[in-house]
């Protein structure tokens, strides 16, 4: 069986440790975690047609997205009306649910609220930030 491929939608200045997280767990052989990365690393520029291409691109590559749903996950991004969505994670969702990809929602925090484009949509809802918990939606358990 193939690795499934995962692309991680989060909040680059709030929530990056978790996703940090996530690639160490892959990293690391004593965890039964597999999964190819396909979040870009390589956008190096503000232009939004050119960051919605290269996440566009990288969430067609993936299998599974994983949303990490933070503090700031549905917060108003100033380039709102550019995006076309109210802030890149809901862009992300928009995008991974136009192609079909399997979502799964990772709540830090019961009190955090889940970005507009996630609800309703049949993700699969992860109540808890472990290692367990996250393996278990991947699989679809």
């Amino acid at each position: 069986m193939s690795k499934p491929q995962i692309f991680v939608s989060f909040d680059f200045e709030k929530d990056r440790n978790y996703k940090y997280t996530l690639n160490m767990w892959n990293a690391n052989s004593s965890f039964e975690f597999t999964c190819n990365d396909k979040s870009p690393s390589e956008i190096q520029s503000w232009n939004i047609p050119t960051v919605k291409r290269v996440l566009s691109r990288k969430i067609n590559e993936a299998t599974h997205v994983i949303v990490i749903v933070g503090k700031e996950a549905n917060k108003l991004h100033k380039d709102r009306e550019l995006i076309g969505y109210r802030n890149w994670q809901n862009f992300e969702i928009a995008k991974a649910k136009e192609l079909g990809k399997k979502l799964i929602a990772v709540q830090l925090n019961s009190l955090y609220e889940y970005p507009e484009e996630l609800k309703n949509c049949g993700a699969t809802r992860v109540y808890s930030f472990t290692h367990d918990e996250i393996v278990k939606a991947i699989r679809g358990w």
